[in-house]
């Protein structure tokens, strides 16, 4: 059984001072949002959906509780009482420069009239350093009133980057009394809900050159060139790096923080976030281009859901899943393709094959993952044959999750041999594409018809102690009659342990039909490997 860590929350930006003023009225800086909307099969029609929000699930689901008294800040400095370690705190970095804790000056209309263009277009203030260095603060203090040897952070867009700020430089500077901790030391696990790793990127070079040069509301921090002065130690902001730097801002180096204690959720739906979308385009969640919303290295997963708004990514089901199982989950599990073509040679001249990918889980009405050409995301085929580097177009691993402890069955049935089982479904569609000229090549082309799609089905059951896993897998298209009506797949599936501790693989075949594509080869794979979390 895994201890629960208290759990810090740094909300995205905000951006001028009339919207900081609206972000500091949440008393939850927006953790407690939920949502009504979600769109039929992922990306159709809206329908009506109750989602509570996942700072009330971890209430209501993981006994968490959320301590305010007041002034939560105040009261975790002045409380001499030993706190829940499961405990979730907000981290409240606008407040300091919001407008609306103090009484309103006297002015003319002339100076109203400014004061207003400067209260939609400027942040007043707002410092990201400032806001990690508090970060900092907020976490010893946790640690020290709750015992906690350690705390998760979660984190929405540019809380993101306050708290890759705070792992990457503010924990690596000394202060006034010498050294601080190394993140990794306080630290347990960050999660980050649709973070510009990469920094924004917009459409037109102009708007790029703007936002780095004026930064109207602060929107400088998320110039790729400016993140450098705070992501590196001895810099400051405004410092840009120089070639011979061979710096890269989604990668957090390893001796700082291990990527693999890193989840970033990446936003596919451009179109339900307001207007920022023309200026973005599509490969985005509206706001943050699908490429540049993860640390290189970090577990992650793709979800129809935009930046923020009615369909954003932080008040989803999706989302809570995804951390839910980053958090509390035991059993960590990656699926990669194994034993494909050496080159693309045998492909055809301008011959592109792609995969589409969906990962549910049974019981829960989303989709945990999906990797799709209709939301911008397909897997390039061609790319992982030349192992190019790891990356939204060619992932490696092409999916992962966590397992959690499955929930005890209904009271109101009688018992079945499927309740100790959870049930898993990876389902793949693989079709090519052909180019002519710089343009699609339609001569034999069937509209909407892949060359092969399948479901991997996999049942998995701990043992009693919670110290192992069995599997069990069959391809949904072997299945006679209907997949919910088969107790358990019928092949075992043999983990074999690795060399790293805690780590196991097992095989699984591809049919016969994928292995007679060019893209695959006659012992084509998928590999499961299986790592103890705990």
């Amino acid at each position: 059984m895994m201890d629960k860590l208290p759990i810090i929350y740094c909300r995205g930006f905000a951006g001028p001072s009339s919207q900081i003023d609206v972000t500091v009225d949440d008393a939850f800086y927006g953790f407690n949002d939920g949502a009504t909307h979600v769109r039929v099969n992922g990306d159709g029609d809206p329908m009506f959906y109750q989602f509570e929000g996942p700072l009330l699930r971890l209430m209501t689901e993981h006994d968490y509780r959320f301590l305010v008294h007041g002034d939560q800040k105040r009261f975790l400095e002045t409380t001499t009482e030993k706190l829940d370690p499961a405990s979730i705190w907000v981290h409240r970095f606008y407040d300091e420069v919001a407008t609306t804790f103090s009484a309103p000056p006297k002015r003319n209309v002339f100076q109203k009239i400014g004061d207003w263009a400067e209260h939609h277009l400027d942040d007043n203030g707002f410092d990201i350093e400032r806001a990690a260095s508090e970060l900092y603060d907020l976490v010893m203090k946790v640690r020290e009133k709750t015992g906690a040897p350690k705390v998760n952070l979660v984190a929405h867009s540019m809380g993101g980057l306050v708290a890759r700020c705070m792992i990457q430089k503010i924990c690596e500077t000394p202060d006034a009394n010498g050294p601080r901790e190394k993140a990794k030391d306080i630290v347990a696990k960050l999660f980050t809900f649709g973070t510009p790793h990469g920094g924004i990127v917009l459409a037109v070079g102009a708007a790029n050159w703007a936002m780095e040069n004026f930064g109207p509301a602060g929107s400088d921090i998320f110039s790729p060139p400016k993140m450098f002065g705070y992501l590196t130690p001895g810099k400051t902001f405004g410092d840009t790096p120089k070639d011979s730097d061979n710096w890269d801002p989604q990668v957090i180096p390893r001796d700082v923080f291990d990527p693999g204690n890193v989840f970033c959720l990446i936003g596919t739906d451009p179109s339900d976030y307001s207007v920022a979308r023309v200026a973005v385009g599509p490969k985005s969640d509206g706001l943050v281009l699908i490429d540049k919303a993860y640390v290189r290295g970090a577990h992650r997963a793709f979800v129809y859901k935009s930046h923020s708004g009615r369909y954003g990514e932080v008040n989803s089901e999706e989302g809570y899943q995804n951390l839910a199982r980053f958090l509390f989950g035991r059993w960590s599990v990656t699926v990669s393709f194994a034993h494909l073509p050496h080159d693309t040679s045998g492909l055809g001249a301008n011959v592109s094959w792609q995969a589409d990918m969906r990962l549910a889980i049974r019981g829960l009405p989303i989709v945990m993952s999906e990797q799709q050409a209709a939301h911008w995301s397909p897997i390039q085929l061609n790319d992982e044959i030349m192992h190019e580097k790891d990356s939204p177009d060619s992932p490696v691993p092409i999916v992962g999750t966590f397992l959690l402890k499955k929930e005890p069955p209904n009271a109101d049935r009688p018992p079945a041999e499927s309740d100790d089982l959870a049930r898993y479904a990876l389902t793949l569609r693989v079709y090519k594409i052909v180019s002519d000229q710089g343009g699609f090549d339609f001569t034999n082309h069937l509209e909407q018809v892949s060359d092969w799609v399948d479901s991997l089905i996999v049942d998995v059951e701990a043992s009693p102690s919670g110290e192992g896993l069995k599997a069990w897998t069959g391809w949904n298209s072997t299945v006679n009659g209907a997949n919910d009506a088969v107790t358990k797949m019928p092949n075992p599936l043999m983990l074999v342990p690795t060399d790293a501790p805690g780590v196991y693989e097992g095989t699984v075949p591809l049919p016969e039909v994928p292995r007679s594509l060019p893209v695959f080869t006659a012992e084509s794979a998928l590999v499961i490997q299986v790592a103890d979390w705990g």
